[in-house]
C-alpha cells in the first residue's frame, strides 16, 4: 500500500507545492482534487501501520553555497549557461512546428539528428539556477522558452512538441505499428525517445523548481500525446521500440502520475520499462557486459521511480542490485564507469587502461541520481559515500576552473588527458548533463526526517530549515582541511538530533566532535551517523574533526593497477602538457575525444609496493594542500607530485599506477613494453577505425544499412546484415593502402562482397573452419581508387550475396 509520504511528497516539498495562483486554473483543480482524495484514502489504509520515519530532502532553494570551490563552479557554470542563445536552442522546435525560427539553430549534435536535446537540459538547468540562487535572468529565459514551446505545441495541434528532424512523420509510422528499432536509431532517426526525454524532464523540472504552470500544462499535453501514440500498440511492440535508447521515459511518466494521480500515466510508466534489462536485474543477474552504459542507467532510475509510485518492491530491489553491480564491480576510483561508453567485462579492466575514451561524465551524473533515490528510501549511507566520491573526483573535476568548459571522457589510460567543451560549438550529451551538474551542488548536503537534521556532505553552505525556524551555517575547507564547523541560529531554543555522517573512509581514527568548545561524548562507526542529542540555543557551535589518511585502491578486477586516495579524494600526477592538442574542442563529430598521441604506457613510471607501510614513503608538501611527493615510490625514479584530480587540468596525468615489488618491477615493465609495442604499432598505422555496433563510432562514420543487426560476442561488439551496411571513413592525406577487418573463426556460410567507393575490393566466403578465435584479415586497396576520392572520405560497404549474410564484423580499420 502506497504511503502518504510518497503520495504527498509533491505537496510537502516547498519547491513542489501548489502556488496560490494555481488554484484558479480550471484545468488543474480536478487533478488537485484527485490527488487529495487518493492521499486521504491511502492514509486511512496505512494509519495503523508502524512504519519508520522516512528521510526527506531539503529543496534546493533552502541550501545556499558559500565561498569555496563549489560556489566558484556554480557561478562559472551560470556564465557558461547564459552564454547560450535561447532562440537558437528553440529553433528545431519552431522548424518542426512549421514556424519561422527567430535565430539559426546551433551546430554539432544540434543539427545532425539530435536537434533539440540540449533545450531540455537547458530548461532543467535554468529551473535549478532559479532555485539555487534566485537568478532572475534564468527565470526570464525559462518562462520565455516554455512560452515558445507552448506556441509550437498549439501549432502542432495534437499535444506534440519536439525538435526531431522529420519527427512527426516518424511518430505516425510508430503509431501505425511500423517499428524499426536499433540500439541507437528508431525508424532511421537518431534515438528520438532519448531526445524528447530531455524535454519531458525539463518541463517537469520547470514545474518542480519554479512552479511554472505553463510548463506543467505543456508536460501533461505532451504526455497525453504519448498515451494516444501507443494506444494501438501491443506490449510486445512497445518493448520492441524500447530497444532504441530512450533515456528515462519511464521515470518522467511516473513523475507525471505522481503529480496528477492519473492512472493512465502509471500504466505508461510500466509500459515504458524495458523488460530486457529489468528481468535479469529482478533475478540478480549481471548481464551488463557489452551494453551501452548510459542507455541502461536512466532506465534503472525509472525502475526505481516506478517502484516508489506504483508500489513494486521487487523493482526497488532490482535498482539496488544494479547500483551495487555497477559501483562495486564496474567502476573506477573517481566513481565513473565504462569504456567508449560501454560496460566492459567486470573481470577485465584492461580496456579501461588502454583507451582514450574512459568514463563518461553522463554515466556518473545518472549513477549519482540513482544513489540519491536509493538513499532516501533506505537511509543507507553507502549511497552518500559513493555520491561524495563521485562529486569531488568526477563531477567537480569535469569543469574547467577558468573557462567553464565541460568534459565528456576522463581517460584512465596513464599519460593521456581530457578535452573541454565550449558554448558555441559543442552540444554533447555530457554538456547537457554537465550544465545541470554544477547547478545542484546543494541537493544532498542535508536531509531531515521532519524532526531531526542529518548532515551528509561537508560543503561550505547555509541551510534554511524554514519549518523549524533554524539556520545552519557550515564553514569548511574540506577536503583540504579535516575540520568542518557549524553554527546554529534560531529564535527559540529547540531540542532535536543533529546527525553527522561518519564516512566509510574515516576508518583509522574516530570522529571528534565538540559542542561550544567542549568535547561531546558519543560513538559512531564508518557508514553511520554521529548523533548529537542536544537542546540547541541561538549561536551554538559544533566543530567536527575527521582525520583523513592516505591509501591505495586497486581496480575491481584484481589487476595490479592502483589509484591513490586521501580521504575521499583521488590523487593524480601531472606528467606534462606535450601534444595536448584540442584541449578546447571544435564542432567536429568526435571533438570530445582527446586526439593527441597516445604515449606508450611503459614510458609512464610504475610504483614499487613492497609492504603495507608503502604510504610512509609519500612525503607531504606543506606549501600546497593535499599535495604529496611520490618520487620515492616510482620506478624508474622520477620526481612527481600527487594533487587532487579535481585540480589537475590541461595536462596529461596518471591516476592508475602499475604496481609491483622491487623484484617484480623490471620484469613487469618489460612485459608491458611488449604489449604496448604491438598496440602502438597498430595505433600508428591506423588512419580511421570503426567498432561496429558501438554508437559513437558508427555515428561518427555515417553508418547506413538495411536488414542489419548488432550485438556482442565474447565481450566484443559486432554488426552483420542480410542486405548491406556501410561506413564513411576519412583519409585526408590519401594514405590508405589496407583495409583490416576482424571476424570470428566460427562464422560459417557467409558470402559477401566488400566495396570501396563503389569499387569491388574482395569477395569473401567464410566456412567456420578457423575455430573459436578472432581473426584479422587485411585487404589491399588499389591506389587509383584511394587517390581518386578527392574529398578523402572513403565509403566502405559490405553487401551480402543472395541467400546469405555478411560476416559478423568486429573491427574495421583503414590503415597506412
Amino acid at each position: 500500500m502506497r504511503k502518504l509520504s510518497t503520495v504527498s511528497s509533491w505537496f510537502l516539498n516547498p519547491q513542489c507545492c501548489l502556488h496560490d495562483r494555481l488554484f484558479f486554473s480550471p484545468r488543474i483543480w480536478p487533478l488537485v482534487l484527485s490527488i487529495i482524495t487518493a492521499a486521504l484514502f491511502l492514509y486511512g489504509c496505512n494509519a495503523a501501520e508502524e512504519t519508520p520515519r522516512e528521510l526527506s530532502p531539503f529543496p534546493l532553494s533552502a541550501v545556499d553555497l558559500i565561498d569555496g570551490p563549489f560556489l566558484h563552479a556554480q557561478n562559472l557554470n551560470d556564465d557558461y549557461v547564459l552564454a547560450h542563445d535561447p532562440d537558437r536552442l528553440l529553433a528545431p522546435f519552431l522548424i518542426d512546428a512549421g514556424l519561422t525560427p527567430k535565430a539559426s539553430r546551433y551546430g554539432n549534435w544540434e543539427n545532425t539528428g539530435l536537434d533539440g536535446h540540449t533545450a531540455g537540459h537547458y530548461l532543467t538547468t535554468l529551473a535549478m539556477m532559479v532555485a539555487a540562487s534566485g537568478n532572475e535572468e534564468a527565470r526570464d529565459r525559462l518562462e520565455y522558452m516554455v512560452d515558445q514551446l507552448a506556441i509550437c505545441q498549439a501549432e502542432n495541434g495534437n499535444g506534440y512538441v519536439g525538435g526531431i528532424p522529420g519527427g512527426q512523420e516518424m511518430w505516425e509510422e510508430i503509431a501505425a505499428g511500423n517499428i524499426n528499432a536499433q540500439s541507437f536509431s528508431l525508424n532511421g532517426k537518431w534515438v528520438p525517445w532519448y531526445n524528447i526525454h530531455k524535454l519531458y524532464a525539463g518541463l517537469r523540472d520547470a514545474w518542480i523548481f519554479t512552479e511554472n504552470e505553463q510548463a506543467l500544462e505543456v508536460l501533461i499535453e505532451l504526455t497525453d500525446w504519448t498515451v494516444e501514440l501507443v494506444s494501438d500498440l501491443s506490449d510486445n511492440q512497445i518493448q520492441e521500440m524500447l530497444i532504441s535508447e530512450h533515456g528515462g521515459m519511464n521515470e518522467v511518466f511516473a513523475d507525471v502520475y505522481d503529480i496528477t494521480g492519473d492512472e493512465r500515466y502509471a500504466e505508461l510508466a510500466r509500459q515504458f520499462s524495458h523488460r530486457e534489462i529489468l528481468d535479469p536485474l529482478l533475478n540478480e543477474e549481471d548481464r551488463l557486459t557489452g551494453l551501452h552504459a548510459n542507455t541502461q542507467i536512466p532506465k534503472v532510475i525509472g525502475f526505481k521511480r516506478v517502484a516508489e509510485v506504483c508500489e513494486i518492491p521487487s523493482w526497488d530491489d532490482a535498482a539496488a542490485f544494479f547500483w551495487d553491480t555497477v559501483v562495486n564491480h564496474r567502476s573506477v576510483a573517481i566513481g565513473g564507469n565504462s569504456v567508449a561508453e560501454h560496460f566492459h567485462p567486470r573481470d577485465d579492466f584492461s580496456s579501461m587502461l588502454e583507451s582514450r575514451e574512459g568514463p563518461e561524465t553522463c554515466n556518473t551524473y545518472n549513477m549519482m541520481r540513482l544513489a540519491r533515490q536509493l538513499y532516501f528510501t533506505s537511509g543507507d549511507l553507502k549511497y552518500i559515500d559513493y555520491y561524495e566520491r563521485s562529486l569531488y573526483n568526477h563531477i567537480l573535476s569535469s569543469q574547467h576552473p577558468e573557462h567553464g568548459g565541460l568534459v565528456y571522457f576522463s581517460p584512465m589510460r596513464p599519460g593521456h588527458y581530457r578535452v573541454y567543451s565550449n558554448p558555441e560549438h559543442t552540444f554533447w550529451c555530457c554538456v547537457g548533463t554537465g550544465i545541470e551538474n554544477h547547478t545542484k551542488y546543494g541537493e544532498l548536503v542535508y536531509s531531515h526526517d521532519g524532526e531531526n537534521l542529518f548532515v551528509n556532505l561537508f560543503l561550505p553552505t547555509r541551510l534554511d530549515w524554514e519549518e523549524r525556524g533554524v539556520t545552519l551555517t557550515q564553514k569548511t575547507e574540506f577536503p583540504e582541511s579535516d575540520v568542518t564547523a557549524f553554527t546554529l541560529n534560531m529564535e527559540e531554543d529547540q531540542t532535536f538530533d543533529l546527525n553527522i555522517r561518519h564516512p566509510q573512509w574515516l576508518t583509522s581514527a574516530g570522529m571528534s566532535v565538540e559542542v561550544n568548545g567542549e568535547k561531546f561524548s558519543g560513538e559512531s562507526e564508518p557508514g553511520s551517523y554521529f548523533t548529537i542529542d542536544h537542546n540547541w540555543q541561538d549561536g551554538d557551535q559544533i566543530e567536527v574533526r575527521m582525520p583523513m589518511h592516505t591509501y591505495g585502491e586497486y581496480l575491481p578486477d584484481g589487476s595490479p593497477y592502483m589509484a591513490i586516495l586521501h580521504g575521499p579524494v583521488v590523487l593524480a600526477a601531472d606528467v606534462g602538457s606535450e601534444d595536448v592538442s584540442g584541449l578546447v574542442a571544435d564542432d567536429s563529430r568526435m571533438g570530445q575525444v582527446a586526439p593527441g598521441l597516445l604515449y606508450p604506457r611503459h614510458h609512464m613510471p610504475m610504483l614499487v609496493i613492497d609492504d603495507e607501510q608503502w604510504t610512509d614513503k609519500l612525503s607531504r608538501n606543506t606549501e600546497l594542500p593535499l599535495s604529496f611527493d611520490v618520487s620515492e615510490l616510482t620506478y624508474p625514479q622520477e620526481e612527481l607530485s600527487l594533487i587532487p584530480f579535481y585540480r589537475l587540468h590541461d595536462a596529461r596525468y596518471i591516476i592508475y599506477w602499475q604496481t609491483g615489488t622491487s623484484e617484480e618491477a623490471r620484469q613487469m615493465r618489460d612485459e608491458l613494453a611488449k604489449q604496448e609495442d604491438g598496440f602502438m604499432e597498430l595505433e600508428n598505422q591506423t588512419i580511421s577505425r570503426v567498432v561496429p555496433g558501438q554508437q559513437q563510432p558508427e555515428s561518427e562514420h555515417n553508418f547506413q544499412g538495411e536488414q542489419t543487426e548488432a550485438g556482442v560476442h565474447q565481450n566484443r561488439h559486432w554488426r552483420k546484415s542480410g542486405a548491406w551496411f556501410s561506413y564513411d571513413m576519412p583519409d585526408p592525406e590519401h594514405e590508405a593502402r589496407v583495409l583490416r577487418l576482424t571476424y570470428h573463426g566460427e562464422d560459417e556460410d557467409r558470402h559477401f562482397d566488400i566495396l570501396l567507393n563503389d569499387n569491388h575490393i574482395a569477395e569473401v566466403r567464410l566456412d567456420g573452419s578457423e575455430g573459436d578465435q578472432f581473426i584479422d584479415i587485411s585487404y589491399s586497396l588499389p591506389t587509383w581508387v584511394v587517390e581518386g576520392q578527392e574529398d578523402g572520405i572513403h565509403t566502405i560497404r559490405f553487401e551480402a550475396k543472395e541467400n546469405s549474410e555478411t560476416a559478423h564484423i568486429f573491427d574495421v580499420r583503414l590503415m597506412r
